[in-house]
Parts: structure tokens; C-alpha cells; sequence
């Protein structure tokens, strides 16, 4: 059966409890009356400002044992520098479409043209239940509308009979043998085939183990069904914390190390005022609320929502580009403010791959965090307080820490308590980075930069300075550049150290 009915325009439209959203004409589908398989093709054009998010109602009936969505839409040429057509694709099931995520059983974006669910088992990105009679609602999200509308085709196919036994979810264990209170690699942005990923879990856990990684997050976006896919990844020499990427049309923000199981919704814009509350579940799970990649230039990927709920910021995102060098900028700007207010509360950066398929590779770069242990707990500890720095592969490793004033010292992350007019001595010790060089970033800007490391990669730099001088000391590793004025790319860079005391 064919149904053209879900133009905007053709049918009433109702407002959904979600902001920017619609909710199109029911379809409907009889009982089994002895059918096995029943199929409802709705076609339909969304125009150029429609809104975030569009639902279509499917009334589903007793008895189901599979429901099968199938889509396709149109992508017609535009003119040079106008979007052309994008539509993503989810659904919820009878318990409806609120903000909250309490339906929510399934979001692939624009990476897959069709999807199943059953109770036994369900497309990845998606999650295995039972198929309950009601009002399901078919998510559809507009991504970006070409400037002659977006025209789609929806195939919904209803699969009656005996539903199948959903199968109890395990989890990775919080714990992993670890070395007691060590530096600890990782990288807690990751993408699997459970969102638009092209990798398995198995694949991505192999990827880790080459990369010297100690723990990785899992991050899809939208969606939390991998959490029970890790489980058989994780080992004495990894820690897998399980989370989210909330991709938001307003920017992304990783949930890292929440609870199992936990769903952060994503259907709203900064101007909402509804992030703080949704920041706030993550924390409640146990989470760290780490916005992605701030300056990134696709669309909806730049962070809207300021750094008031962040508990740290993804500064260096996969390979070095320019938008992580102006979010590094923009990071430093940060701690400049955190100084000058006389807060004590500053962000913390990190860096993560958010590698999705090859040729990504896992741990480019990598934050390597000073933690009690290998333990979900302990790692969030280290990041939540800044004892980390960011380096380009496991080859690269940084010592950082600032002496002075009767045999005081401190590391990355902490404050060395003396007097303004102190003397303190700042020592960075790099290995692993072949003509790097170091580079002493203050409050007012590069104040050292040394001269090139030698070919084996090792080298020590030393530098005197007071609290009155410098508010705050931080250390980046920086390749040589070929020719020209900007520094060479990032192989690592130390949160700061603060001088001076509270």
C-alpha cells in the first residue's frame, strides 16, 4: 500500500513536546488476521527551513514480531556553496517522542538506508526489545534541504509471529589491572559501526592495544546501543568506559564514562536552554561532560553552548588542523580569564582521535592521564583535575613540573604555592619527538621557544621565572614548520601548571 500524504502541507501538523519539531498524519496497519508480513510505502517533500526534527506516526498493531524501516530521499545538483540534501533517520517506540529519550530505541543519522527491530536483536545503532503495540514514530532529521525541497520515501514493513527472548546486556568491567598510580594512555572519542562508525568493537579494542592505549570511551553518536557489544574487549591491559557523542544541531559533546545503558538526548539548539539540564544527567551518571572538537567547520559541529557545564574540552581533535589551533587559542583565553577573576575552578584540555574507519587511526592523538589507577573512577579523577597532557602517539611522552621556593614542586595540573616574587624553575623533559621544539606558553604568550630536539628525539629544557610573572606555565611540543611564520603542528602539550599562591 502506497500513501502520498505527508507533504507538509497535504496533512495537519502537530507540535511535539520537542522544540523545532513535527509530527505528521498517522499510518496505519490492520491486525495480522493471518498475514505474515504487512508493508506501507509513504512518500512525502520537506521544504528548504523545515524543522530539526519531523515524526511519522505508525500505528502498530498486536502480534508484531519485527518492524523494518527503509528510506530513501533525493539529491538533486545545487549551485556552489549551497547545501544540498542530507536526512537522518531513528525511531521511538509506543512510549512516544518526549525530550528525555524515554522511547528512544534507535538513531543511525544519514549512515544507514534501513534499519530492523526485534526483541532477539536489532540493527546496530539500534535497540533489541519487544515490538508493543501503539504509536511508534519514525524520527526523521532534516540535516541540511537543498533549495528544491528534500523529497523522501519511507518503507515501513510490519513482520507478525512470535517475538524472540532479548537477551540481558553485559557490560565491561570500571576496572582493569593497571599499575597503581601511573600515567595512563587513552582516547575517549570513538566511533563503531553502532553509529556511523565502520569499525566493530573487536576492531577498534585491536586498535588501541597497538596504540600503547590503556582506556578508550565508546562515543556514537546519538545512541547508546554498543554498550553491550564491549564487554568481551575489555582486559587486564584495557579499560573500556562506555558514553555517548550528543550531537546536537548546535554543536557535539561527549559523554565519557557514564553509567551502562545511559541515553543523553541531542534534539535541541543552544537557544532552547536546555543543555544545562541534560549536562547535569551526565554528571548524575557518572560522566564527564567533554564538548568535541569547538571550532570544527562542518555544519552543527561548532560548540553554541559555552563552557559553563564543561568538566573539559576536546582541544586536539584526530590529525592537527588549524580549527585545533584555534581552539587551543581560545582554551589558553580560558585560563587567562580563570586568573584574572581569581577562580580557582579552571577546564582542563584533552585530546581524542574521534576516529570513525581507515585510514582514522585510533590514539592520534591521545590524553595521557596521571590516575591512583586503571579504574573508570580514577582516569575521570586525573581528566576532571587537568593531570594529563595530550601527545600525537605512544611514542611521545612529556615530564612537566615547576620547583622553587624551599623544595616546593608541582606537576601538570596543580598549583606550586610561593610567594609573587619567588623564583620558581620550570623543567620540561620530552622523548620521542625527532626535531621538536618545546615551547613555554604563560599568560602573556610563548615566552621560551627552544631550538630544535636533536634526531633521537630526547631533550631537556629548563627556564626561571616569578608568579608575578607568569600566572600560569604550560608546555607544548611543536614540529618544525617548512617555511613561514605559524608554528608547526602539535606532538603534545601539557595542561598548566599555576604559580603563585590561592
Amino acid at each position: 500500500m502506497c500513501e502520498d500524504a505527508h507533504g507538509i502541507g497535504r496533512r495537519a501538523l502537530f507540535v511535539t513536546g520537542a522544540a523545532a519539531a513535527l509530527t505528521l498524519g498517522s499510518v496505519s496497519f490492520a491486525a495480522a488476521d493471518g498475514q505474515d508480513q504487512q508493508t506501507r510505502t509513504i512518500r512525502g517533500t520537506l521544504p528548504t527551513g523545515s524543522p530539526d526534527f519531523v515524526y511519522v506516526p505508525v500505528e502498530v498493531p498486536s502480534g508484531v514480531r519485527e518492524i523494518k524501516v527503509a528510506y530513501t530521499y533525493d539529491k538533486p545538483s545545487v549551485p556552489a556553496g549551497t547545501q544540498g540534501n542530507a536526512l537522518d533517520i531513528g525511531i521511538f517506540d509506543e512510549r512516544g517522542t518526549d525530550l528525555g529519550g524515554r522511547g528512544f530505541r534507535g538513531w543511525s543519522g544519514g549512515a544507514r538506508s534501513e534499519f530492523f527491530i526485534r526483541a532477539d536483536d536489532a540493527t546496530p545503532g539500534y535497540v533489541p526489545g519487544p515490538v508493543r503495540e501503539g504509536t511508534w514514530h519514525v524520527a526523521l532529521g532534516p540535516y541540511t534541504v537543498a533549495p528544491q525541497g528534500l523529497s523522501y520515501e519511507l518503507t515501513v514493513t510490519l513482520t507478525y509471529g512470535e517475538p524472540g527472548r532479548t537477551p540481558a546486556p553485559v557490560y565491561p568491567p570500571e576496572r582493569a589491572k593497571g599499575r597503581g598510580r601511573a600515567w595512563y594512555r587513552g582516547d575517549c572519542h570513538l566511533h563503531s559501526w553502532y553509529s556511523d562508525g565502520r569499525r566493530t568493537p573487536a576492531e577498534i579494542a585491536a586498535l588501541a592495544r597497538t596504540a600503547g592505549l590503556d582506556f578508550i570511551n565508546s562515543s556514537d553518536h546519538n545512541t547508546h546501543s554498543a554498550h553491550a557489544h564491549w564487554a568481551s574487549e575489555a582486559g587486564d591491559d584495557l579499560l573500556i568506559m562506555l558514553g555517548e557523542e550528543i550531537t546536537t544541531r548546535n554543536g557535539h559533546v561527549v559523554a565519557l564514562g557514564t553509567e551502562p545503558g545511559t541515553f543523553v538526548d541531542w534534539r535541541y539548539r543552544a537557544r532552547d536552554n536546555r543543555w544545562a539540564k541534560y549536562a547535569r544527567q551526565i554528571r548524575r551518571a557518572g560522566g564527564l561532560v567533554v564538548p568535541a572538537h569547538p571550532h570544527a567547520t562542518c555544519i552543527g559541529c561548532g560548540w553554541k553552548f559555552g563552557f559553563g557545564e564543561a568538566d573539559a574540552v576536546e582541544v586536539w581533535n584526530g590529525p592537527y588542523t588549524p580549527d585545533d589551533e584555534v581552539t587551543l587559542a581560545e582554551w589558553d583565553n580560558l585560563l587567562v580569564a580563570t586568573v584574572r577573576e581569581g577562580r580557582e575552578e579552571w577546564l582542563p584540555a584533552m585530546g581524542n582521535s574521534d576516529a570513525h574507519r581507515d585510514p582514522d587511526a585510533v590514539g592520534l592523538p591521545q590524553t595521557v592521564v596521571l590516575a591512583e589507577d586503571l579504574t573508570r573512577e580514577a582516569i575521570q579523577d586525573g581528566i576532571r583535575a587537568g593531570r594529563s597532557y595530550v601527545a600525537e602517539s605512544k611514542n611521545v611522552s612529556l615530564t612537566f613540573t615547576a620547583t622553587g621556593g624551599k623544595g616546593r614542586h608541582a606537576g601538570i595540573g596543580e598549583r606550586l604555592e610561593v610567594g609573587p616574587d619567588t623564583p620558581v624553575t620550570v623543567r620540561v623533559e620530552a622523548t620521542g619527538a625527532p626535531r621538536c621544539t618545546i615551547r613555554l606558553v604563560t599568560d602573556q604568550g610563548v615566552l621560551l621557544t627552544s631550538d630544535p630536539l636533536p634526531v633521537g628525539g630526547s631533550g631537556t629544557v629548563e627556564w626561571q621565572t616569578t608568579p608575578s610573572y607568569a600566572a600560569y606555565v604550560r608546555a607544548e611540543l611543536r614540529h618544525e614548520t617548512a617555511a613561514g611564520p605559524l608554528p608547526g603542528a602539535l606532538a603534545a602539550f601539557t595542561n598548566p601548571i599555576f604559580l603563585g599562591r590561592r
